[in-house]
């Protein structure tokens, strides 16, 4: 059976189940994983640790080669090119590729996009689905093009966005739908039948980069609404009100019915924080201080209550999602 020689270019940790099945039994039956392409080696958490990232790790675990380009230079392409894949994959590489790296593989250079093309392009697609409130995403399997994630998509798999479902576990749940996509499409793409369809680009929206100036929370929107950016904004950059003159992050939320003064604490039930909003009450299910842990609210406010009719000011939130691409200096993500 004839297997292309296939490269996969990728640095966040969200590929791994993707790469765990390329290299298992059924993916392995149909291609011939050769190298990994990967962002150069950071420095990371607190310490500022140089380290190689998830993806990197994984290949060297298994003997697979590393290439770690500061730049796609040409001296890149050729020596790609000469290395004869047949396929490559692309999911949060990190780089740009031109026209000439992505014509190289002949069956395609194909990405992974976390979501429902053609809505959230761009930088922080889970994040942002999460904190707009939606109920599903999921990954499209898509021909790359220069133009901001608008290439043609062959499938999508859609996973389910549940109430108290953060960033994190929506990245969890698409990271494993990446293998149930790929089973559907590789069958298809070796014997030339996957069909790859144009978006509509006029249905197209973007979402950018997220920033440490996201973390603000209005009080007088309403109580879903907060609940969904707080979760959608778990783990990083993590929504925040100040408490006693510091920072106080919100790790989970949801609504519940009730009524107060916007950014008023009301007291705390079973499950929470209850905090008065425009509709509805905002219940704070985490919270962490500066230093401390992340804990269920009943635990955080045993060591640190919060007294009621506390007032939590309200601070206006920047928009994570536009109709048109956000404006950049320079595009650094696929």
């Amino acid at each position: 059976m004839f297997r292309p020689r296939t490269v996969f270019f990728g640095s966040d940790a969200i590929a791994l189940p993707l790469l765990d099945w390329l290299v298992g039994s059924e993916g392995a039956a149909q291609v011939e994983l050769i190298a990994i392409y990967t962002q150069p080696d950071r420095p990371v958490g607190r310490g500022q640790k140089v380290q190689a990232n998830a993806i990197k790790q994984w290949a060297l675990a298994r003997g697979l080669p590393v290439y770690q380009p500061e730049k796609i230079t040409p001296e890149v392409r050729e020596a790609y090119a000469a290395s004869a894949p047949g396929l490559a994959l692309v999911m949060a590489y990190g780089h740009i590729l031109r026209d000439d790296f992505i014509a190289v593989a002949p069956l395609g250079t194909l990405n992974f996009h976390a979501s429902l093309l053609p809505r959230y392009r761009g930088a922080s697609p889970i994040q942002t689905s999460v904190a707009n409130g939606e109920a599903q995403t999921g990954v499209s399997l898509m021909r790359i093009v220069r133009q901001l994630d608008a290439g043609p998509v062959a499938d999508r798999e859609a996973v389910r966005i549940d109430s108290l479902d953060t960033a994190l576990e929506i990245e969890h749940k698409l990271a494993a739908a990446c293998g149930l996509l790929l089973a559907r499409a590789l069958p298809l793409l070796l014997a030339g039948e996957l069909a790859f369809v144009e978006q509509v680009h006029t249905e197209a929206t973007f979402c950018r980069k997220l920033t440490k100036e996201d973390v603000g929370l209005d009080f007088t929107r309403p109580a879903r609404e907060l609940a969904a950016r707080i979760n959608g904004l778990n783990p990083w950059p993590a929504a925040q009100v100040e408490w006693a003159g510091q920072p106080l992050k919100f790790g989970l939320a949801d609504a519940v019915s009730g009524a107060g003064e916007p950014g008023e604490v009301l007291g705390a039930d079973t499950e929470g924080l209850l905090i008065g909003t425009a509709e509805g009450l905002l219940r704070i299910r985490k919270l962490q201080k500066p230093g401390g842990k992340m804990l269920p609210a009943p635990d955080f406010l045993r060591g640190s209550p919060i007294v009621p009719g506390t007032v939590f000011a309200s601070v206006a939130q920047t928009s994570l999602v536009s109709a048109q691409p956000f404006p950049v200096a320079r595009r650094t993500t696929l």
